[in-house]
């Protein structure tokens, strides 16, 4: 029992200090995966979330599915989900979750963190004051937990503002910008003008459910009574519900710090008055049955204050996928800005302009260039309006926040600040760690440096060379679009393709090689060879004998143009590094199959070429002479552990019944690690709620492996394996001049494949 005596003056909170190597303000996405990272990397992290959940935007609170360079597979950036930490996450999700479950997230961020011993997790807790060991340099931050009604002081030597609205580098006094810069500023076509808005609003979801018995819905008095305010409530559907509606979006013209509760009610008033219509106006057959299951209670926010870094990040760095020294992050979702008068405006809820491929994200607009010991992650990194509104996505986020977190424990490990891992040396140590996670960062391969395996001899079972693509029992594909089949040609290949068609009259087809000015994208600008081909009624073998090569190594299109009158076979044959993709658009990023912006605004015009989703999505049944040579086991230790320029994979010939891979050393090495990179469809957008995926775990990867030294000792066996990264940590080292690493099929019609193998 606890009995107090009256006080005459004001009692003190109960208060904690806590010192750390890190402390990470703000456990969206970003802020999580950098405290994992740098926990991960062996420093002591506190990770303060105002929030019951972890997750941000992406938790249950929000409901928004998480998204970056993959952009729903409805750009060109093929094979470009996040790597590392961010791929692990994904992953596990499908596999626990590939409903889409905002709640199951939840649940494995929780774990994701709670697993890690060096991290403190703080809850519920508010980020409200910062001391300064001197102007620039802070020195501890407090903090409030209404759960517990107790104050945090949290001290370290390396902060990381993550918080979205940037509440710590605010009150330390980092340079900060809010709004839109001119078009004069960086020379940014694309910056907006006035009329257009500079921020962009927030936005709360809803979701609805049939319970199959009538209910009725009683609007709130504060719901929107005239839904002809809303221009798009035409657009309306029954079952529409969560991310569906993304354009109920407000707050563009209003402070989005200080007035989001403000926003917030109007949001309310906006979600109630669409569901009042929905129910009650009549418009609707099968409404009656439907209930109101959840709606959001905090807005989803977009945009707020941008800190400035030593480099920001701009239009142009987006669009010309211009490279930088200290690349550690990479980028890829479309320019995405939004009007300011949002759901309330007549015209276009977004304007979306895409770059023909991914980009990489400078360090140096990941710290405060006038707090020292600043580290920034999540949307307020250091980016133009216009950059932001690319760089602002979820896991775009949370990779740059993974580079944070392994940044961090760079400094702490040799005494630094942040600036000073700029300097080139200490620039190529961090990538080369980043690189290690998985991070793969755009056009900087993993150091192979202290990679044995780079220094053994590798042997394989077999390799896989593809001469033919079978026709199967999929179906015949009408070429209602231009349809293509990406093929990884390296220099000087040439082929004699064969294809079987059927025609329903006589007609033309018309058959192309097509590739990129830059060799590691995927939008076909240049037409290398074309050639024309009578046809006539029914079905018939074609030979297309191709004589133009590439220079260097690069995904090539064997591109048929759109013909009604055609179609084409199929096939059920899936391989690491093969892909088929059609010239059409994803309503939800594009609206059409070209892109097409005005002159002055510094966007490319080019081709959407997008994969069908499985179980879709068959490659093109064909013959190639000679076979393409593409799946070499010497791309092990290449430094890529995805397609890049070329497949970068091993892949044993399907009819292997066991395959297997053997390094082998001159001398005995000592081993204490083995990483295996297996392949998860990078190409594969694992949205991580609502939008639901067709399997658990991806057809192409490794599910049963195992590892036996030069003794014939199985040294580590899996046989349930979803992972990309398979990380072998032995307990005692292991002296072998060989291992033999045994790989099963995954699944009939998939041959085994691996793309990376990190002997230590």
């Amino acid at each position: 029992m606890i009995l107090e005596s009256p006080v005459d003056q004001p009692r003190a909170l109960r208060r904690l200090t806590i010192d750390s190597d890190l402390v990470v303000i703000g456990g969206g996405l970003a802020g999580t995966c950098a405290a994992i990272a740098a926990a991960r990397s062996g420093i002591q992290v506190i990770l303060v979330q105002d929030r019951p959940v972890l997750g941000g935007n992406a938790s249950s609170e929000v409901r928004l599915w998480a998204l970056g360079a993959t952009s729903h597979m409805g750009n060109n950036n093929r094979w470009s989900r996040e790597g590392g930490i961010v791929d692990e996450i994904l992953v596990e999700n499908l596999f626990r979750n590939r409903e889409g479950n905002s709640l199951i997230f939840d649940a494995l961020l929780l774990e994701k963190v709670r697993v890690e011993p060096n991290i403190r997790l703080l809850l519920n807790t508010a980020a409200c004051g910062v001391e300064l060991v001197e102007p620039g340099k802070i020195s501890l931050v407090r903090a409030f937990c209404s759960q517990n009604s107790t104050e945090y002081e949290l001290r370290a030597p390396l902060f990381c503002d993550a918080s979205g609205d940037g509440i710590l580098g605010f009150q330390a006094g980092a340079a900060f910008r809010m709004g839109a810069e001119s078009t004069e500023e960086f020379g940014e076509g694309f910056a907006p003008d006035r009329g257009f808005g500079e921020l962009l609003g927030h936005t709360i979801y809803f979701y609805s459910k049939d319970v199959g018995r009538p209910v009725k819905f009683v609007p709130p008095a504060f719901a929107l009574k005239d839904i002809t305010r809303i221009p798009r409530f035409k657009e309306i559907k029954l079952h529409h519900h969560g991310c569906n509606f993304w354009w109920i979006e407000f707050g563009g013209r209003l402070d989005t710090i200080h007035e989001t509760e403000e926003i917030k009610w109007e949001l309310w008033k906006i979600v109630y008055g669409i569901w009042d219509h929905v129910k009650n106006s009549g418009e609707f057959p099968g409404a009656e049955t439907m209930t109101l299951e959840w709606v959001g209670t905090i807005p989803g926010k977009r945009e707020s204050r941008r800190f400035e870094g030593d480099y920001m990040l701009k239009q142009q760095d987006v669009v010309e996928q211009r490279t930088h020294p200290d690349a550690v992050a990479t980028g890829g979702w479309s320019l995405d800005l939004h009007p300011a008068d949002a759901v309330y405006g007549s015209g276009p809820s977004c304007m979306q302009w895409h770059s023909k491929g991914v980009y990489s994200i400078p360090y140096r607009c990941y710290y405060s260039r006038n707090v020292s010991n600043l580290f920034l992650a999540g949307r307020l990194i250091s980016a133009s309006h216009v950059a932001f509104g690319s760089s602002r996505v979820m896991l775009t986020c949370a990779h740059g926040g993974v580079a944070v977190g392994v940044a961090a424990a760079c400094c702490t490990r040799d005494r630094l600040l942040p600036r000073d891992l700029t300097e080139p040396t200490r620039m190529r140590g961090l990538q080369a760690e980043l690189n290690h996670l998985g991070q793969s960062i755009p056009g900087i391969p993993s150091c192979q440096q202290n990679n044995l395996a780079a220094q053994a001899r590798i042997e394989a079972s077999s390799t896989f060379k593809l001469a033919v693509i079978p026709e199967s029992d999929a179906s015949w594909r009408r070429l209602d679009f231009p349809l293509a089949q990406l093929l990884p040609f390296e220099p000087g290949y040439a082929p004699k393709v064969t294809l079987r068609v059927r025609s329903e009259e006589e007609t033309e087809l018309v058959v192309s090689l097509r590739t990129s000015i830059r060799p590691e994208n995927y939008t076909p600008e240049v037409t290398l060879e074309e050639i024309r081909v009578p046809l006539r009624i029914g079905d018939q073998t074609l030979t297309l004998p191709f004589s133009q090569s590439v220079e260097e190594a690069t995904y090539v299109f064997l591109t048929l143009a759109a013909n009604p009158a055609v179609e084409v076979p199929r096939s059920d044959f899936r391989c690491t590094g093969l892909l088929s993709v059609e010239n059409k658009f994803d309503r939800k990023v594009a609206v059409s199959g070209e892109q097409n912006p005005p002159t002055d605004i510094g966007v490319d015009r080019f081709e959407f070429w997008l994969p069908t989703r499985r179980p879709d999505g068959h490659n093109l049944a064909l013959a190639l002479d000679p076979p393409l040579s593409a799946f070499s086991s010497t791309f092990l230790t290449n430094g890529w552990n995805r397609p890049w320029k070329r497949t970068n994979a091993w892949v044993a010939d399907p009819m292997d019944a066991h395959p297997f891979l053997e390094l082998h050393w001159d001398e005995a090495v000592s081993i204490r690690e083995i990483d295996l990179h297996f392949d998860t469809d990078f190409d594969h957008a694992m949205e991580t709620s609502q939008w639901g995926h067709p399997e658990d775990i991806m057809p192409f990867c490794i599910r049963e492996y195992r590892v036996i030294d030069d003794q014939g000792r199985t040294i580590h066996e899996v046989r349930d394996n979803h992972q990309t990264i398979s990380r072998i940590r032995l307990e005692a080292p292991l002296e072998t001049q060989s291992l033999r690493i045994e790989l099963n099929h995954p699944i009939p019609g998939v041959p085994a494949s691996l793309f990376a193998v990190w002997v230590r």
